[in-house]
């Protein structure tokens, strides 16, 4: 009996463990040659067809389910005609953001509100009516006297309640909602249970997505995390500068290409004339961690952040071995005056790297773009503006890091889907004469934000773990007395 079990196992193995080793080897040599089959894409393809057909699926039955229900209610009132089919009323057309931070309705929200009561940071400029307007249009009209009333507060009351309910914040670290159903379980509705073809597609697709793609990802990223260690101790004993700088660029793009496979990522480079070069700085919106690796397998960039512990630390004193980055520790990070000193010092160098910096400071959700902080434009070097957009159908890339730690997060990329966006590189941006580091970098996220498609917000992203600063209610109450007169 033990040697027919042992007979089929050898047989197993040869019939799955060969092949499987094959496939591994073959991506992973492919990917260290910076070479596709186009497998991935087609994959990628074949994915929206099977979403698709869920749609039409789900539709089909709740369309169904919605009948039988009309149908016994009519059977219960006693009626024989079945009901009028009531037309549809035209779709009112999406507002379009307004530049600078300052978004119709907010993007995307259940609630429509008013644009002169979304309270903000900064007050929202409303004219407001003075003394001398007053007199004028007294005269043409005695009704035009804007009194305080007791109904004058509604408005804002209204407006409170609306934030209260639906923010523009707290939205922006939450997953991104989802048109359609991905086969991923980011529901409660059920809908792999709604009919039996769909249940079956979505059993194949649970079994593919951890019983073939979650075992190799996680090869793939072992032998890849292994192998970025290896080179870049090796590369970091090359004492000639140049020479080293050479071959830490083409080692950072072949092992991160390798890392790049282990969550089946296909990425789509647009405008590459407008690559950053080396002694600027690359600017970027901040989704995940991931985006490191996105931009990494296209260039060679040094890195700037705080020191981490666990798996990025790994990460992080891997590459210090072969290239000038940037790590301080969170006591560092706060003298403003130290981080300034080292970009500065970074910079000037022509010959390093172009330094990566995520200026939003925190990861949003990919639908929007969030404070940027001024001190990577206060350097005055060239900034290189970045926008990554990720299409949340096949994974949600976000990293919610107040809920997941990063192996929960690396176990949910390797188990989704595929981790598919689009990069533009932009053209670069220098800072204008009389124009302060605040306002440049409002105008380089705003060009992000609009070559990415991506709501343009002027709050702080360091709200998903502070409060709101005194100072903004403040400017609300004095932007809200202006617009009263007292008589």
């Amino acid at each position: 009996m033990a040697v027919l079990v042992l007979g089929l196992l050898n047989l197993l193995a040869s019939v799955i463990l060969v092949p499987f080793m094959m496939l591994l080897v073959g991506i992973m040599f492919l990917a260290s040659i910076g070479r596709s089959l186009g497998v991935r894409r087609l994959y990628v393809k074949v994915l929206l067809m099977i979403f698709e057909y869920g749609r039409k699926d789900i539709e089909t039955a709740q369309n169904e389910k919605r009948k039988h229900k009309i149908e016994s209610n009519l059977e219960d009132e006693g009626y024989s005609e079945p009901p009028e089919v009531p037309h549809e009323t035209p779709k009112k057309p999406r507002p379009k953001p307004v530049s600078n931070g300052h978004v119709a309705n907010g993007g995307n929200n259940l609630i429509s509100r008013e644009e002169r009561h979304i309270l903000l940071p900064e007050a929202v400029n409303v004219p407001v009516v003075h003394e001398n307007a007053l007199e004028e249009s007294l005269k043409a009209n005695n009704d035009q006297i804007l009194n305080f009333e007791l109904n004058t507060i509604l408005d804002y009351t209204k407006a409170g309640m609306e934030a209260i309910i639906e923010d523009q914040v707290t939205s922006r670290f939450e997953a991104e909602e989802l048109k359609n159903w991905n086969l991923l379980i980011r529901t409660n509705r059920g809908y792999e249970f709604i009919s039996w073809k769909l249940t079956f597609i979505w059993m194949c697709g649970f079994f593919v997505r951890y019983f073939f793609l979650f075992p190799l990802r996680v090869i793939i990223c072992f032998c890849g995390v292994l192998w970025l260690t290896i080179c870049t101790a090796l590369v970091g004993y090359i004492p000639q500068r140049d020479l080293r700088r050479l071959v830490n660029k083409y080692v950072s793009i072949m092992c991160f290409g390798i890392l790049s496979r282990a969550i089946s990522s296909v990425i789509t480079y647009h405008n590459l004339e407008n690559k950053p070069k080396e002694g600027g700085i690359c600017v970027a919106n901040h989704t995940s961690p991931i985006d490191v690796l996105v931009l990494m397998c296209d260039g060679c960039y040094s890195l700037i952040g705080q020191r981490h512990g666990g798996f990025l630390g790994l990460l992080q004193r891997a590459l210090a071995r072969a290239s000038p980055h940037i790590w301080f520790e969170r006591s560092e990070a706060r003298d403003k005056k130290f981080v300034l000193q080292r970009l500065i010092q970074h910079t000037s160098d022509p010959k390093n790297p172009p330094i990566l910096i995520f200026p939003e400071g925190t990861c949003i959700n990919n639908t929007s773009v969030m404070q940027f902080k001024k001190g990577s434009f206060e350097v005055g070097s060239v900034i290189y503006p970045v926008a990554i957009k990720y299409d949340p159908r096949f994974g949600d890339a976000f990293w919610n890091s107040n809920k997941y730690s990063m192996l929960q997060y690396l176990y949910m990329m390797m188990t989704s889907w595929a981790i598919v966006c689009d990069v533009w590189y932009m053209p670069p941006m220098h800072q204008k004469e009389h124009e302060s580091s605040i306002d440049f970098a409002n105008r380089v996220k705003s060009a992000i934000a609009k070559q990415g498609g991506l709501v343009d917000l002027v709050w702080d992203g360091q709200l998903k773990r502070s409060k709101p600063k005194k100072e903004w209610k403040e400017r609300q109450q004095e932007e809200f007395s202006k617009r009263l007169k007292v008589e």
